[in-house]
C-alpha cells in the first residue's frame, strides 16, 4: 500500500491523520519537523507527503518550495490558517491540494485518494487524451505529449507536470474558452477536491512562461475562463 508521510508537531494531529489512514490500509510514517521530513524523504521517498505549514525550525512553505525544487513528489498542506492568501502561497509553491484544520477523517482520506490517483496517472490526463495526434504547434510555441517537451521562439522550457498538462490542453483548444471547470476536469481529473483557485494560479504560472513567445499568450474571458490564442 501507498506510504503516507505524515508532517506535523501536533501529536494528537498526527494520531488522527494515521489513525484514518491506517484504517483504509495506508502505511503512514511520522516526522515533527521539517529538517526531519526531509531527511526522512532523502532516504525513502513516500509516495504522498502530508505537510502543516506551521512547523519548528522550517516551515511547511519552505518543505514545500524544496521539495518542487527536486520534483513532483505529492504534497496536501494541512493548515490551521484559512485565510485564502495562505492557500494561493501553498499552490503557488507546488502543493497539490490543501487541507484546513480542523478536518474530518474522511475528508482527509478522500483527497489523499485522489491525489493519489493523479499522481499514477489513474485520471485521464490532457497528455494522454494528446497522444494520438503528436505535437501541437501554436505560432512559436511547440507542445510534444510523447517527450513531455515545450519549446517556447525555439527554446526548451522545463515545465512541471500540471503546468504541462494545462498548457498542453489550452493549446490544443487553441482560441476557444476553457473554463475553470472544464479544466479542472480535464487537466486535474474528476475527482479533484480543490477548488477553482487552483486553475488561476497554474495559469499564472504557465503566462511567465510564455513571456518569452511573441505570438501565443493566454487571454482571461472574464466571468468564464481561460483560451490561448496567436496575438496579431
Amino acid at each position: 500500500m501507498p506510504t503516507i508521510l505524515v508532517v506535523d508537531d501536533e501529536p494528537a494531529i498526527a494520531d488522527l491523520a494515521a489513525m484514518y489512514l491506517e484504517t483504509e490500509g495506508f502505511k503512514v510514517e511520522r516526522a515533527e519537523d521539517g529538517a526531519a521530513a526531509l531527511s526522512r524523504i532523502t532516504v525513502a521517498p513516500p509516495d504522498l507527503v502530508l505537510l502543516d505549514i506551521m512547523l519548528p525550525e522550517m516551515d511547511g512553505w519552505e518543505v514545500c518550495r524544496r521539495l518542487r525544487a527536486e520534483g513532483d513528489l505529492p504534497v496536501i498542506m494541512l493548515t490551521a490558517r484559512g485565510d485564502p492568501v495562505d492557500r494561493v502561497v501553498g499552490l503557488e509553491l507546488g502543493a497539490d491540494d490543501y487541507i484546513v484544520k480542523p478536518f474530518h477523517g474522511r475528508e482527509l482520506v478522500a483527497r489523499v485518494k485522489a491525489v493519489l490517483r493523479r499522481a499514477g496517472n489513474h485520471a485521464p490526463s490532457a497528455a494522454e487524451l494528446a497522444a494520438s495526434i503528436g505535437p501541437v504547434e501554436v505560432g512559436d510555441l511547440l507542445v510534444d505529449s510523447a517527450r513531455r517537451l515545450v519549446r517556447i521562439a525555439g527554446n526548451t522550457v522545463d515545465m512541471r507536470a500540471r503546468e504541462f498538462d494545462l498548457l498542453l490542453h489550452l493549446a490544443r483548444h487553441e482560441g476557444i474558452v476553457q473554463s475553470r471547470d472544464n479544466l479542472l476536469d480535464k487537466v486535474w481529473g474528476y475527482d479533484f477536491l480543490g477548488d477553482s483557485r487552483t486553475v488561476d494560479v497554474h495559469v499564472a504560472h504557465v503566462r511567465r512562461y510564455l513571456e518569452a513567445s511573441q505570438q501565443v499568450k493566454i487571454e482571461t474571458v472574464w466571468g468564464v475562463g481561460y483560451k490561448l490564442i496567436l496575438q496579431s
